[in-house]
């Protein structure tokens, strides 16, 4: 990629900052996707290997999934050069030069995501006066404590199950990334009689088939152990997870996780993506192939913007959690059976009628709505 402009078509991307401050070992990148619909918001990523490229992407599918929320934001994104388990001081000092660096760029909004929490935020807010998944203690709703991506991604499942004929209860899921998302997607699925049979993380698999102890599993990635450690269960390596024999399947983690090289060893009958990109658009396309219905991480994952967006308006936990349950459960339909109709991959679908919200938005705004 010879510029950045390698990667803009009709909806954007509108801006690109990269920030660099030597003093304190800073390196970072904002994409500002789209604003049309209002100020974007987007999660803050911090991992050793982030690129422009993912950070481009990431930023298009948050504008994809505020237009399909329904909700008055666009989609921006940003990422920062570091190890997120590095000491807290240090981590935080890097956190406050990040956003001192993109104060000014009042048409973002950042919030939690991998590597960040609800303290990064707080450390943003109080550098510039906005960010959104504040601590409880600032007025903001924890998103990642409270889980309102998984009680989403919940919900999508849930409306998704009359298109592939499985009932949730006794249903066998595997999860892919036991963090804040896949942890309290598994709860929620749990407590309407799912049966959680394997998870992992960076450091392992923990598999039993029948059904892992949750709480146990939460102990020892509070602990700062990895799933694999639980004495109930048959452990192996992290990619096992994708051999797992189940009847949903989430990705909960990082993007590409499952491409055209590893699709195949898939045995599901639902994917739901907790996560940004988990699977490859060659992937989505083998497992439509072989009849495993996939929900779009913009439609499924929506949980989490929705509720900061929510957040950033005043609204209660409660008002919040009733919105994504409502949203979800409508758009995940929608989709479905406008992919249904159409004969059509889910995400293109779901990809049409967020372009549509989007372009309609950018018509009644004076340039486009993107300056």
């Amino acid at each position: 990629m010879t510029t950045v402009f390698e990667l803009a078509d009709d909806l954007g991307p509108a801006k690109v900052l990269h920030v660099h401050v030597p003093k304190v070992g800073l390196k970072g990148i904002l994409v500002v996707d789209n604003v049309a619909a209002g100020p974007s918001i987007g999660g803050v990523r911090m991992a050793p290997d982030v690129s422009l490229f993912e950070c481009a992407r990431l930023a298009r599918a948050m504008t994809l999934k505020n237009a399909m929320a329904g909700l008055a934001h666009g989609g921006g994104k940003s990422v920062i050069f570091a190890d997120p388990k590095m000491p807290a001081s240090e981590k935080e000092e890097l956190i406050r030069a990040f956003a001192t660096a993109i104060g000014s760029e009042t048409q973002y909004i950042a919030g939690p995501d991998m590597g960040t929490n609800e303290q990064c935020m707080a450390w943003v807010h109080d550098e510039i006066g906005r960010s959104v998944g504040l601590p409880r203690e600032l007025g903001g709703i924890p998103l990642d404590q409270l889980g309102a991506t998984g009680w989403g991604l919940a919900h999508a499942v849930k409306a998704a199950l009359p298109f592939c004929d499985l009932d949730l209860k006794g249903a066998r899921v595997a999860v892919q990334g036991f963090g804040s998302v896949g942890y309290h997607a598994a709860r929620f699925l749990a407590a309407d009689g799912a049966a959680i049979v394997a998870a992992s993380d960076s450091r392992g698999t923990i598999y039993r088939p029948e059904g892992l102890d949750l709480d146990v599993l939460f102990r020892l990635k509070a602990g700062g152990k990895s799933v694999r450690e639980c004495p109930d269960g048959e452990a192996s390596g992290p990619d096992e997870i994708i051999d797992v024999e189940c009847d949903i399947w989430i990705p909960a983690a990082r993007p590409d996780v499952v491409t055209e090289q590893n699709v195949d060893r898939l045995r599901t009958r639902l994917v739901a993506e907790g996560a940004n990109i988990p699977l490859t658009s060659g992937a989505e396309e083998r497992l439509y192939q072989r009849g495993i219905l996939v929900l779009p991480d913009f439609v499924a994952n929506a949980g989490g913007v929705i509720c900061a967006a929510m957040e950033y308006h005043g609204a209660t936990q409660t008002a919040a959690f009733d919105a994504i349950a409502e949203k979800l459960t409508h758009n995940t339909t929608q989709v479905l059976q406008a992919a249904t109709e159409e004969r059509s991959l889910p995400r293109t679908a779901a990809v049409k009628i967020a372009k549509e919200r989007v372009r309609r938005a950018m018509a009644s705004r004076r340039w486009g709505g993107m300056v």
